[in-house]
């Protein structure tokens, strides 16, 4: 059995040591990978959008199954092209991964369907001012979004109608994100308590993972702009047993049975980013790929076969499948340089990963990480994950921090806080 697993994060060395587990013992390969995951297999000098050398290189290696971690190459449509070739893949087609590449598509769709979500309106660039006279008519707080990709930092929560302003300038006419700012996206500020839920799904059929949260602003207290994530835990008590049910019936299934309808089955993992609100729960976003650093906790808890929950997933058999969990909570606290989610350097000697992983219960996942000679160094804004299970959440958010204390790199900088508002929810 080989597999390729496309990405180069700390989600995707979740994914080989997941992978990595299954008495299947498959020969992994990574494509590009990064220091961590050349541990556990063949880290292969290939973009993730690079699609007919990926291609070349599934067919040459006699790959079996092709998972991909990053949204990017699944918008590009590397599924599609797998498909056509005959490849077993596991993720969304670019038609069905709009719901994550366009946010404009995303909010029409969930309008079409009743999907609970925020009101919102849709501008081109063109209309930028139209865009802002919405601003004004509409206040604040608001919420300004890149409709594209942005890495996870297009979402840009405004206080005041100043910020607003900056922030449809910096989208649509500095276009601080590329084209993702083509569109913008501007919908009501939703209140409650933000959650997210993860579908795995052959297109007709799906199972649930543990819901997470992530914590994406860089600051303590939600403070500061937004980044990738700087940690997660799961479960997530604010998604209670009701809250779930309602997430499956008014969210996950009509979005299933809508693909289906477009002509596009969903199959992969579908990423429901959450506010859970006094009215229920709402959709903030869809991500079409396991979210990063939530990948490192539900991963970690999971007592499964991954070669056969995505084989299932490939061929449409997901429903022959019931997922366990051998942990009843993971927490995962993210490293960071010094100067993210802005301008950073890279190149600093990273020690202490043996220490804290000689720690119980605590796997140090690498993203931003390269070796220079023997000599492991950052490479990236988001650099680690120090991931720890326990039997309660408080036992893993001990572990993983105990283990953040044993890493050092310069400038390193993480949130103190990840997993506070769980904990807040768990009665003494």
């Amino acid at each position: 059995m080989r597999v390729l697993i496309i990405g180069s994060g700390g989600r995707e060395h979740a994914l080989a040591c997941a992978l990595s587990r299954s008495p299947q013992d498959p020969e992994l390969f990574i494509a590009p990978g990064n220091a961590g995951t050349a541990a556990l297999g063949t880290n292969v000098d290939i973009a993730g959008t690079d699609l007919d050398t990926l291609s070349q290189f599934v067919h040459e290696r006699d790959v079996d199954l092709t998972v991909v971690g990053p949204e990017q190459p699944l918008v590009t449509g590397l599924v599609d092209h797998f498909l056509h070739e005959g490849h077993a893949i596991v993720g969304p087609t670019a038609a069905a991964a709009q719901l994550e590449g366009s946010k404009a598509f995303a909010k029409s769709f969930m309008a079409e369907r009743g999907i609970p979500t925020a009101a919102h309106r849709t501008f081109e660039a063109s209309q930028v001012d139209a865009a802002h006279d919405y601003l004004d008519e509409h206040g604040a707080p608001i919420v300004v979004k890149a409709s594209g990709l942005a890495a996870g930092k297009g979402a840009i929560v405004c206080e005041t109608l100043e910020a607003a302003h900056d922030a449809l300038h910096r989208i649509v006419e500095s276009r601080d994100f590329g084209a993702a700012g083509e569109r913008v996206v501007i919908e009501e500020f939703m209140e409650g308590e933000e959650a997210s839920v993860f579908a795995l799904t052959d297109g007709a059929h799906y199972v649930l993972l543990p819901p997470a949260q992530d914590h994406k602003p860089i600051g303590e207290g939600d403070t500061g702009p937004n980044t990738g994530g700087m940690g997660a835990y799961a479960p997530a008590p604010v998604v209670t047993g009701r809250v779930l049910q309602r997430v499956c019936t008014d969210i996950i299934e009509p979005t299933l049975a809508g693909m289906i309808d477009e002509g596009h089955p969903y199959t992969g993992v579908l990423y429901c980013g959450l506010m859970i609100t006094d009215e229920g729960p709402k959709v903030v976003e869809f991500n079409c790929r396991l979210g990063d650093p939530e990948a490192q906790v539900v991963l970690s808890m999971m007592a499964v076969d991954w070669v056969e929950v995505f084989q299932a997933m490939a061929r449409g058999t997901l429903r022959d499948l019931q997922l366990q969990t051998r942990h009843n909570a993971a927490a995962c606290v993210v490293m960071a340089s010094r100067g993210y989610p802005g301008r950073y350097r890279k190149g600093y000697p990273i020690t202490g990963i043996d220490a804290a992983e000689e720690l119980d219960g605590v796997t140090v996942f690498q993203a931003g990480t390269r070796r220079d000679g023997e000599q492991l160094v950052t490479n990236g804004g988001r650099v680690l994950g120090v991931t720890a299970t326990g039997d309660l959440l408080q036992d893993a958010l001990d572990r993983a921090y105990a283990g953040v204390e044993r890493i050092q790199f310069k400038g390193a900088q993480y949130r103190r806080d990840i997993g506070k508002k769980g904990l807040a929810r768990i009665p003494s």
